[in-house]
């Protein structure tokens, strides 16, 4: 396990669950090399579906700007060492009438 502690900037995550979100990042960070954060955010999205159900968006990176619509308490946002992590299940879409 690495010895940095995650900041977390924003969540609506179960506690359970956010403490699973900075373990697999945290592990992911001892698999694969810093630099190589498409493989950190695969490691950590196949872990929650797997653990969670299908679904997952997992988004690894030192700078990074999105917008997103997710299923509520499947959020989370944090720092761990030099990269941000941001975890959310996305949100199913419903059928707009006009």
């Amino acid at each position: 396990m690495l010895e940095g502690k995650a900041l977390i900037e924003d969540t609506d995550m179960p506690s359970k669950m956010q403490i699973q979100a900075m373990a697999s990042a945290s592990e992911a960070l001892d698999l694969y090399d810093v630099l190589d954060c498409k493989s950190i955010a695969a490691h950590i999205k196949q872990g929650f579906d797997m653990r969670y159900g299908s679904g997952w968006q997992c988004v690894v990176g030192s700078s990074f700007g999105c917008f997103f619509t997710h299923s509520k308490g499947t959020f989370i946002y944090f720092t761990l060492e030099t990269l941000n992590f941001l975890i959310f299940k996305g949100a199913t879409s419903s059928s707009f009438s006009s």
